[in-house]
């Protein structure tokens, strides 16, 4: 299969951009974050590496992001997380290792608690979260908003707020934000029944390491592990924490095996 161009499905009405590489499970799959697409240095250097070692990898972009299409500003995380779960059954099989980056992590904790409602979750047989940020909205946007901000999401519908990572600014919803006080998941223990491990820059400026702290507390007591990287930003990008990344993943592989 070519890796030139992407497949796109429908997903309700919208194509959502899909690059599978074909190789034997358990396989892995990539949940990018919040502004992110699967051509980013982390997802292009866990595809290389499934490439190598004959490992299936499928990524995708949600939509509004990428390569996906719909509009930005339409989406949500109930909005991507169905997305990812018609991903995940469509174009995975066997056992799986959700890589989630950021928002990706939100997204991933959601799938397997999904799954299991559906009776699917043996197929997920490991996590990795990448500096995640579930319930970001509620837990890091919403207490940073001023009063101005406030009234300007209830007008007009959407804040802009100026972004390091991009000239473009970064746009929060209004619906962003009711929904995803509709998909917390700091709020009891998320039984993920597989094994965790959380890697977090303890100089991420976005997500402090304290959240990753606070889900191992929402994570069942065995088999969760949380490397603390002492230099790592929330990109996690610079060659030492994708050789980490890519060892992690390995080892949930083999142990999902």
């Amino acid at each position: 299969m070519s890796h030139s161009e992407p497949i796109h499905f429908d997903v309700d009405g919208t194509k959502i951009a899909v690059r599978r590489r074909q190789g034997r499970t358990p396989g892995v799959m990539w949940l990018g974050g919040y502004l992110s697409d699967m051509r980013g240095t982390k997802a292009e250097a866990l595809d290389a590496w499934g490439r190598d070692n004959g490992i299936a990898v499928t990524r995708h972009d949600y939509s509004g992001h990428g390569e996906s299409g719909g509009a930005f500003k339409d989406g949500t995380i109930s909005r991507w997380l169905a997305e990812s779960l018609a991903v995940f059954r469509r174009f995975t099989e066997g056992k799986q290792v959700l890589v989630g980056s950021s928002m990706g992590a939100w997204i991933a904790l959601r799938m397997i608690q999904e799954l299991q409602k559906a009776g699917e979750g043996a197929r997920v047989g490991g996590l990795l979260l990448l500096a995640p940020a579930p319930d970001f909205t509620t837990d890091l946007v919403e207490p940073g908003l001023s009063a101005e901000q406030r009234k300007v999401l209830q007008s007009q519908g959407y804040i802009e707020e100026p972004s390091e990572y991009s000239p473009e600014p970064t746009v929060y919803t209004r619906a962003l934000l009711e929904d995803g006080r509709e998909n917390r998941v700091l709020e009891g223990i998320i039984d993920t029944h597989c094994p965790v491990h959380i890697l977090q820059g303890m100089a991420d400026p976005d997500v402090p390491y304290s959240h990753a702290m606070r889900l191992v507390e929402h994570l069942p007591a065995d088999d969760v592990t949380l490397s603390l990287i002492r230099d790592g930003d929330h990109r996690l990008s610079r060659p030492q924490d994708i050789g980490l990344m890519l060892r992690v993943a390995a080892t949930l592989a083999e142990r999902a095996g």
